[in-house]
């Protein structure tokens, strides 16, 4: 939910070390920093949704990969959200050298934190221990390396982003970025957002669909079955289908499914189908020129006014509304198809 204009800082704290990519790091502080500012003015108010801190595992400067020197905020500490940015170095060494980064990321997720790691800096949370069957990405150079050193971690090779239990992997710069968007609306609202997406990534060319995140805290539960319709809901979430023949298949009478569903996500089936295809539905927006009507039908709607309705319902958006946002000065993209909604 977006912040109340009275609620306390949210507290975003970017680990630099030795060797960190500074450009990494000052992506995060920007987009953090854009949104306070933004937040600010839609609430008419003079402070910040955010404070904002670059950290050091010991509080001292630190020597980027360019050897640029960086000044810290403060050391390690109290913080709501922690960035984990890429870093030049060989991982086993950097740990030997800054042990601490990983009680204070053990202790922190412990009190709440969200944690989202970009390509290397993902390899913090596996060390501590917070990814273990769990699933995971990170950049495709180090697959390899992560899968060794990592058993115990689902890595997803094929994914640019990825979410469990408020930890959140994004595999390069350009999903790191999606990934920042995403926690902007959480706490700022979806108009914050799309301000910040509008001002920062209007000339943003992905190789990739952005996907769908904010499910993966319901995936942290017990019920194996349910579990397993849910990874088939996210591959035919397009589909034709029926829950009462889903929940035979599954050896549950269409009652017994729709209570184990939402008991074990607290979410209903449909609801949940919903989210799915809107989600997906917001990342071909913002990332493709396709018309209203093909993607209304690539997650599953013959209907395109029906898909507009669904969608103003869950993001208080028309699609044509959520597209502008993501371009300059709410000018359609040169070559962009006329749509619905």
């Amino acid at each position: 939910m977006p912040l109340p204009a009275t609620a306390n800082l949210i507290r975003v704290s970017i680990l630099a070390v030795e060797g960190v990519f500074a450009s990494t790091a000052m992506q995060a502080m920007d987009f953090f920093h854009m949104a306070a500012r933004r937040h600010g003015r839609n609430a008419s108010q003079d402070t910040s949704a955010f404070e904002i801190l670059l950290v050091s595992p010991d509080g001292k400067p630190v020597r980027s990969f360019s050897e640029v020197v960086l000044p810290v905020d403060s050391g390690l500490g109290p913080a709501d959200i922690i960035i984990l940015p890429p870093y030049w170095s060989d991982f086993q060494q950097l740990h030997r050298r800054v042990p601490q980064v990983v009680d204070w990321l053990r202790a922190q997720h412990a009190a709440g934190s969200i944690i989202c790691g970009e390509a290397m800096g993902v390899f913090w949370m596996a060390q501590a221990g917070l990814l273990d069957g769990k699933e995971a990405t990170t950049y495709w150079r180090f697959h390899r390396e992560f899968a060794e050193r990592f058993p115990q971690v689902l890595l997803n090779r094929d994914k640019h982003l990825s979410d469990a239990d408020n930890l959140y992997c994004a595999s390069g710069s350009t999903s790191a970025r999606d990934l920042y968007i995403h926690l902007i609306e959480r706490f700022c609202g979806a108009s914050v957002a799309q301000a910040v997406a509008r001002d920062i990534l209007y000339e943003v060319r992905r190789t990739y669909t952005p996907g769908r995140i904010g499910f993966g805290g319901q995936k942290l539960h017990q019920d194996l079955t349910i579990l397993q319709i849910q990874e088939w809901l996210e591959e035919h979430y397009a589909d034709k289908f029926r829950f009462e023949d889903v929940a035979r298949e599954h050896g549950m009478s269409i009652r017994n499914f729709m209570r184990r569903f939402h008991s074990a996500t607290g979410d209903k089936p449909l609801h949940y189908l919903q989210r799915l295809r809107i989600e997906t539905a917001k990342g071909l927006l913002s990332a493709t020129r396709k018309s209203i009507k093909t993607i209304s039908y690539e997650v599953g709607y013959d209907d395109a006014s029906f898909f507009a309705r669904l969608f103003r319902q869950h993001t208080e958006l028309s699609p044509n509304q959520y597209r502008r946002q993501f371009q300059r000065n709410g000018e359609r993209s040169a070559g962009s198809p006329p749509s619905l909604g």
